[in-house]
């Protein structure tokens, strides 16, 4: 049996390693981007990215092009490489399983059953880490938003225009996602683009509702011909309190969440050492 094992993995790892000195010459004379690849899986990603074209759906580019903006993803993720993503992720999860199962000597259906299993969780799985990371990048935004609020009031109230005022946000705000998606969204302006379309664009694949109201505040100002300084200092106010409140909201559910911990970590040991004294009491008495 030690041979049997011995055996596999040294299959598995050839395999490996052929597929690797066939996959990462491919890709690096394939890939019009030239980018860094990303990790070491990156070669197998493009060499069943053509195989897995024909398969991709305009439901799965458009579902790309909505979340991969919102999380951040680099340029070089198009359609077909992420369908090769999940696919071989869908792979090595029916491998994983399938080899849980082999090792606890499960019966052949039970192993195709968590081949199955397997590769199902590893296929939805880069989808699923792909809005954790959104959620997580939207978060963070958030807690950006006032302090870049405050420095464009501060560009605004010291005479430069809007679009001015907006460009130096983008270049000298501390590093984050929402300087980045604010550099972004500007660098459509370079190319001819309407300001209230790329401001559109920004508060579209920023996804925060206070990137949303500053860009309906401006549009209306605009409109209106409002002054622009007490209108951006309401909205870092604004932002401010909201962001005050959220940090308010999540230490009031802080104890529900200890809750579940407590009762299945702490409460049982504490019963334990409690108990245990007067149940060697109780058993030196004779109950």
């Amino acid at each position: 049996m030690a041979w049997l094992w011995i055996g596999l993995s040294l299959a598995a790892l050839a395999a490996c390693l052929g597929l690797w000195v066939l996959g990462a010459p491919w890709a690096a004379a394939h890939d019009a981007a030239r980018t860094r690849p990303p990790a070491l899986w990156w070669p197998w990603v493009m060499a069943l990215a053509p195989w897995c074209e024909p398969f991709v759906t305009w439901r799965m580019r458009r579902e790309l092009r909505r979340w991969g903006p919102r999380a951040g993803l680099a340029a070089h993720w198009r359609a077909d490489r992420w369908l090769a993503a999940c696919v071989l992720a869908a792979g090595c999860g029916a491998v994983l399983a399938g080899a849980g199962a082999l090792m606890a000597t499960a019966p052949p259906r039970v192993g195709m059953l968590s081949a199955l299993a397997g590769a199902a969780l590893g296929f939805v799985w880069p989808d699923q880490i792909l809005r954790r990371r959104a959620a997580a990048r939207r978060v963070r935004m958030m807690r950006e938003l006032p302090f870049m609020l405050d420095l464009l009031t501060l560009c605004v109230e010291a005479g430069l225009s809007l679009p001015a005022a907006l460009h130096q946000v983008a270049g000298h705000a501390p590093e984050g996602p929402l300087r980045q998606s604010l550099r972004d969204a500007a660098a459509l302006e370079r190319t001819g683009m309407d300001r209230k379309r790329w401001l559109s664009h920004w508060a579209e694949h920023a996804d925060v509702p206070g990137v949303r109201a500053l860009v309906s505040a401006l549009s209306q100002a605009d409109v209106m011909g409002m002054s622009l300084g007490p209108l951006l200092r309401a909205q870092a106010e604004r932002q401010r309190s909201e962001r005050f409140l959220r940090a308010e909201k999540l230490a009031l559910e802080a104890p529900v969440r200890m809750l579940f911990p407590m009762v299945s970590c702490i409460f049982p040991c504490t019963f334990l050492i409690i108990g245990f004294p007067v149940a060697v009491k109780l058993l030196d008495a004779g109950f």
